[in-house]
Formats: C-alpha cells, structure tokens, sequence
C-alpha cells in the first residue's frame, strides 16, 4: 500500500524532519524578501510576448487558405496558448503574483484561455490537489477519471480502456480539466444546497459556451473567406497546447519516484512532514531555460509544490537549495528529461490497465507507489562511520535497486 510512516519511509528522525522544515521556511522568507521590480518586470515582459503571440498568429491565419500561413499562424497560436496556459494562467491564478496589488495579475481577476473557469480549477487544484497531494482518496489528481495510476487504487474492469482513455484526455486535456474541476467544485458546493451547485454549472457552462464560441465560431468568421482553414488552425493549436500540458502534468506527478501516500499518514503529519510530502511526491524535468519557460517552470515540480505560490521564475534558485537539502540529508530529488519521465507514466498507464493478477510488484515495491515496508529495516536513520555522512533514504533506494 501507499506510504502509512513518512518518517520510516524517508529514514528521518523527528529532529532530521523539524530542522528540514526550518530549510524550507528559510528559503521561503528569503524568495518572499527578495521579490521585487525585476519579478514583476518579468511577468509583465511575458504578457507582452504571449499577446504578440497570439495577436500575430491570428493575423497570419487571415492567409490561413495558404499552406505556409497556416503553419506559421498555428505555430504562433499554439505557442500563445502554451505560454497562457503554463506561464501566466496556471501560476497568476495560484497566486503567484498577488504580491504586486496589479488587479489584472491578480489570482481573483484573471480568467485563462481554457475551457474551464479559473475560479473552479482554484477550487479544486489550489486546495485539493497542493493540500493533499498524493494522498491516495483524497487528492482527485491521483487519478484522472478512469485512468488507474497507482495500484492503492482498486482495479475496475473499466481500466481496461485506459490505453485509449490516456490518448483521448491528451487530446482534450483542457475538457479533461474543466470536468475534473467541474466534479470536484459541485461535490464541494453540494452542502450548501442545490441553488450553490446550479451556480457552480452555470458557471462551468458559460465558460465553456464562450471558449468554443470563440476559438471555433468568432475568430474564424471574423477571417471570412478563410474561416474554414482558420477553424482546423484554431482546433490544432488547442490540440498543440492541451497535448503539451498533459504531458508536463504527467512528468511532473507520475514518474517512478513521485511516492503516495495513506490518508492516516496526512491526518496527522506536522507542517515539515507536509513539505517532506511534496518532495517525494512530486518528480521534475530536467532541460535548459527555453523547457523551464514552455512548462510555465513547473520542470521544478518539486519546488512548486513546497513553494505553490512562489513567482515561477524564482523556482530555479531555489531548486540549487532544495537540491542541496536532499544531498544534506539522503533524500532522492527525483528528476530526469521529459523523454524519460514521460516513458515512467506511459508504462505506468499501459501496465496498471492490467488487473493485479498480472503485475509482478506489490504496492509496498512497485516503480509507481511504494511504502516503508519495502525497506525491511525499520527506517532507522544512521551515520555512515567511515564518512560521517548520514545514511538515509536515497542510499536505502540505492540497496534495492543493487540487489
């Protein structure tokens, strides 16, 4: 089963974990002093780029009837979309950028270019997946609908269909979202009464009325003769952006190493067992600057989800830090291209299609989830006498995968 003693688990003492979470609320306060007129010169000089983007895409696609414009306008839009959606609408929206007191950077003003609406997705993403993350039959994002990611989930003979199911959500990741968000904001609102959840729909649906009325019906009409070139670039751009995002989301959540674990577990962690939760349950993406911009920077995964609403481009200095704990104290910083970490989540989805029957590994042992009793040792922390260097979870890891 998934992780049920964090602290056996990571080969920590409680001493190990307490000043581990002094670190972090170091690093915390440091990127929190430090923000300022480069930050938000940043952000802005984005905005800027991502509408030239878009605005000249969409200019480009008036010619859309000729092969060549029609290339160039797609590859435009879709860029425009990626940006808006990685960049600026996933990070503006968890707050990354409240600090300036800009009421159009403002997670309560910013409305992204994406099926569902941002107020939604804060509902569900902000507080369910970044509080409970990886905490199996809490976090919704364990799973994305049908699609089984861990072995802690039961099999149903549905999951059978999660080959096909895994190709169609990349396809129509933002309607893959949207309902997701949708499901999880309605249930929320259910107490309240049925008025609060005929809001949360008519919401869902006006946003979802306006997105396709514009990427499908206003912006092509508006090309006249070219519509119909201009409808198939629109739709291709959204196929471009939502296959993009889905993968990063997977890269990020389900490679080997990103680690589960027991509501029991959560019910009674401490704030530092918190932060010790998103680093082994979050993996990153190793790439240049160019990779970091296009995933909106969540190629530091890890660092997001210590630091959620910490400005993304600050994420790479404290990566050098984060990184720097992990070796302090032997702990994994799960990392790789997106190549390899994408191949870790395809096999996961292929094999866990599978009923148990056919799997080899347990849930204590497996690539994709694990617990404290694959180590057999008791999780007892030690110091290597020979180095003085303590002996943690990450050569635990090591041991196993030696024999």
């Amino acid at each position: 089963m998934a992780i049920t003693d964090i602290r056996e688990f990571s080969h920590l003492t409680e001493g190990d974990i307490e000043e581990l979470g002094r670190e972090l609320d170091r690093i915390r306060r440091d990127v929190e002093e430090s923000r300022g007129a480069a930050d938000a010169r940043y952000v802005h000089n984005v905005i800027r780029a991502q509408r030239a983007l878009e605005i000249g895409g969409r200019a480009i696609l008036f010619g859309s009837r000729y092969r060549p414009a029609w290339i160039a306008g797609t590859a435009m839009l879709g860029l425009a979309k990626i940006v808006e959606n990685m960049e600026l609408g996933h990070n503006i929206v968890h707050g990354q950028w409240d600090w300036m007191n800009d009421p159009e950077i403002h997670s309560t003003t910013w409305e992204w270019d994406q099926t569902g609406p941002s107020s939604q997705w804060k509902r569900a993403h902000n507080y369910s997946h970044h509080t409970f993350t990886n905490v199996v039959g809490m976090d919704e994002d364990v799973q994305f609908g049908i699609i089984r990611m861990t072995r802690d989930v039961p099999w149903r003979p549905i999951n059978l269909l999660q080959p096909v199911a895994n190709v169609v959500l990349a396809a129509g990741f933002e309607w893959g979202i949207a309902l997701h968000d949708w499901k999880i904001t309605r249930a929320g609102e259910a107490a309240r009464g049925q008025e609060h959840v005929r809001a949360v729909d008519r919401a869902f649906l006006r946003k979802a009325t306006r997105q396709v009325v514009k990427d499908y019906v206003l912006f092509p009409a508006i090309t006249g003769p070219a519509w119909r070139s201009t409808l198939t670039a629109n739709a291709t751009a959204n196929l471009i952006r939502n296959v993009w995002a889905y993968a990063v989301i997977f890269c990020g959540h389900f490679p080997d190493g990103a680690e589960k674990f027991t509501v029991a577990e959560q019910e009674r962690e401490t704030r530092p067992e918190w932060y010790l939760r998103q680093m082994l349950g979050s993996a990153n993406i190793s790439g240049g600057r160019a990779l970091d911009f296009l995933t909106g920077n969540l190629s530091f995964q890890i660092e997001h989800h210590l630091f959620p609403d910490l400005p993304s481009n600050r994420l790479r200095e404290v990566s050098v830090r984060v990184r720097a704990l992990c070796d302090e104290y032997d702990l994994p910083y799960t990392t790789g291209p997106l190549s390899r970490q994408y191949l870790l989540a395809l096999r996961t989805v292929l094999k866990l299609s599978l009923p148990d029957r056919f799997l080899t590994a347990t849930s204590d042992d497996a690539p994709e989830t694990s617990s404290e009793r694959r180590f057999g040792d008791g999780g007892a922390p030690r110091v290597d006498p020979a180095t003085g260097r303590r002996v943690g979870l990450r050569s635990a890891l090591r041991r196993l995968r030696g024999r």
